[in-house]
C-alpha cells in the first residue's frame, strides 16, 4: 500500500523550494494512496490540495487546514462526506466519479460557508430521483452544482418541495445502502474463494515434472552416466513447467478481466492490487532470467553486418559511430548498423536531426567522389516502319542556318589589331601606324589627311 511520506511531499514541492511548512499547493494524484495522513501536521497553510485517481477510501485528517480553498478528490473510492467541518475557507470541492450512496451526508458541508461549488458527477446518489433538488435546498451557500449554476428560483422551488424530496431521498438510500451490504458480503466470499483456488494450483505445480518412471533408449550404443541423465532430466522439467505456467498465467489473466464485476470500490482495488502483483512478478522475472548474449556486429572474419535492434529514437540517448566502411547508431545500448557501398570521410561526416520531420539526418561525403554513368543496357532494336526511320535521320542531322553574304555586309573585326605590327617594350607597348595600301584601294576612295588613321 502506498503512502503520504516526506519524501513524497518534498519531491512534490519542488516549486516551492522542496520546503514543506511553507507549502501552500500539491499535486499528489495517481500516487496509489489508500489513506489522507501526515498532511493536516506538516502542511497548515495549504490552500490547494490535487488528490485525485488514488483508493482513499475516506475523507480523513484534513480537519486542521484551515486555509484549504480547493480540494479535489476525483476518481476515488469514497462512499460518504465527512471530517471537512474544520476546513472553514473551503469554497471548492470535488468528488467526481467516487461511489457516494449516502446522499444526506452532503448535510455535514453546512459548516462550510464559504463553500462555493460542488462536484458530485459520476457518484450513485446522482441517480436518485430528487437529487439536485435535495442539494440545492440543503446548502444554500452553493453557487454552482456539477458544473451548472443554481439560479434563485430553482433554489426557491427546491425549499418548497424540500418536505416531500427528502423523504423520497430517505428511502432510495436505504434501498442503496442495502445493496452496498450485500455487493460487500459477494466480494468477500470472492476473495476467500480465490485464495482457495490459489492454494490448490501451487499444489497442483509442484506436482508437476516427474512422472515416476524411467525410459531407456535401447537403440543407443553411448554410454549414458547418471549425473548426465539427471541434467537431462532437470532441464526437460525446466521446459515443461516453465511453458506451463507461461500458459497457465495467460489464461488466468484473460478469466480475470473477462470476469463481470459489479461497479464498487472493492472490485477496482482488487483490480489494483492484481495489476501490482502481475508487475511485481514480471519484475522478479526478469531479474532471473538470463541476459542475451551480445548482438553481434563485426564477425570473427572481419564482416561487417547490417543490424537494427533498438525500437525508439531518443536523442538523449543517442550515440552515432561513423567509420570509413560502415556507420553505427547506439539507442540505449542498442545498435542500428549499416554497411556502406563505398568510403566515406568520417571527419567531414555530419548527424542532425529534421526540423520538419524530427528524422535523424546523417550526410556521409564520399572519400573518392567518383561519378560513372550508368551502363546502358542493350535492347534489340525492333523494326520499325520507313517513315520512323526517317524522322530519326532526320533528328540526328543538324540543321545550319546559312546567310546570304552578297545581301548582308558585316566589317571585319578579326585582324583590327595584329601582334605582329606591335613594337617597344616595357608595360605600354606602342605600336605602329599602319600605312594605307593605295595600290589596293578602290577608285573612288578619297583620303583624307584629317581624318585619323585606324588603330
Amino acid at each position: 500500500m502506498a503512502r503520504i511520506t516526506e519524501e513524497l511531499i518534498r519531491k512534490r514541492a519542488e516549486h516551492n523550494n522542496c520546503e514543506i511548512f511553507s507549502l501552500e499547493e500539491i499535486s499528489l494524484h495517481q500516487q496509489n494512496l489508500e489513506k489522507i495522513e501526515l498532511l493536516d501536521k506538516w502542511c497548515r497553510d495549504l490552500k490547494i490540495l490535487y488528490l485525485q485517481n488514488n483508493l482513499i477510501p475516506k475523507i480523513e485528517n484534513v480537519s486542521k487546514l484551515k486555509k484549504l480553498e480547493y480540494l479535489n478528490l476525483a476518481l476515488n473510492n469514497i462512499e460518504k462526506i465527512e471530517n471537512v467541518e474544520g476546513c472553514e475557507e473551503l469554497q471548492k470541492l470535488d468528488l467526481t466519479a467516487n461511489f457516494i450512496g449516502e446522499l444526506s451526508s452532503i448535510k455535514t458541508l453546512k459548516s462550510n460557508i464559504h463553500l462555493k461549488e460542488l462536484f458530485l458527477v459520476g457518484n450513485p446518489c446522482t441517480d436518485f430521483e430528487g437529487y439536485r433538488q435535495f442539494v440545492v435546498a440543503t446548502l444554500h451557500q452553493l453557487k454552482f452544482l456539477d458544473c451548472k449554476e443554481i439560479a434563485r428560483s430553482e433554489r426557491i422551488q427546491a425549499l418548497q418541495n424540500y418536505s416531500e424530496v427528502a423523504k423520497q431521498i430517505q428511502e432510495q438510500e436505504q434501498v442503496y445502502l442495502l445493496k452496498r451490504r450485500e455487493e460487500k458480503e459477494e466480494a468477500q466470499r470472492r476473495i476467500q474463494e480465490k485464495w482457495k483456488k490459489k492454494e490448490k494450483e501451487k499444489q497442483k505445480k509442484y506436482n508437476v515434472g516427474f512422472d515416476g518412471r524411467w525410459y531407456t533408449d535401447i537403440n543407443s550404443t553411448i554410454p549414458y552416466s547418471v549425473k548426465e541423465r539427471e541434467n537431462h532430466q532437470k532441464a526437460e522439467e525446466g521446459n515443461e513447467y516453465h511453458e506451463l505456467v507461461v500458459k497457465e498465467d495467460d489464461e488466468e489473466e484473460r478469466a480475470f478481466w473477462e470476469e463481470p464485476v459489479p461497479h464498487t470500490p472493492e472490485a477496482r482495488l482488487e483490480a489494483h492490487r492484481y495489476v501490482e502483483e502481475k508487475k511485481k512478478a514480471n519484475e522478479n522475472g526478469g531479474q532471473s532470467k538470463k541476459e542475451k548474449p551480445p548482438r553481434t556486429l563485426i564477425t570473427p572474419e572481419g564482416r561487417v553486418l547490417n543490424v537494427n535492434e533498438p525500437k525508439h529514437l531518443d536523442t538523449s540517448l543517442l550515440n552515432v559511430d561513423v567509420q570509413p566502411t560502415y556507420v553505427r547508431v547506439m539507442i540505449k545500448g542498442k545498435p542500428f548498423q549499416l554497411v556502406l557501398p563505398a568510403e566515406v570521410k568520417p571527419d567531414n561526416s555530419t548527424a542532425r536531426r529534421s526540423q520538419t520531420t524530427g528524422h535523424l539526418i546523417i550526410s556521409l561525403p564520399k572519400a573518392k567522389e567518383i561519378i560513372t554513368a550508368n551502363q546502358k543496357v542493350s535492347t534489340t532494336e525492333k523494326p520499325s516502319d520507313p517513315d520512323k526511320r526517317r524522322r530519326n535521320l532526320r533528328k540526328e542531322c543538324t540543321e545550319k542556318l546559312e546567310v546570304d553574304p552578297s545581301k548582308y555586309s558585316f566589317p571585319d573585326v578579326a585582324n583590327i589589331v595584329q601582334g605582329k605590327d606591335r613594337i617597344g617594350q616595357g608595360p605600354i607597348s606602342l605600336q605602329r601606324q599602319k600605312t594605307v595600301d593605295t595600290e589596293n584601294t578602290s577608285v573612288s576612295f578619297e583620303d583624307d589627311p584629317d581624318v585619323p588613321p585606324l588603330i
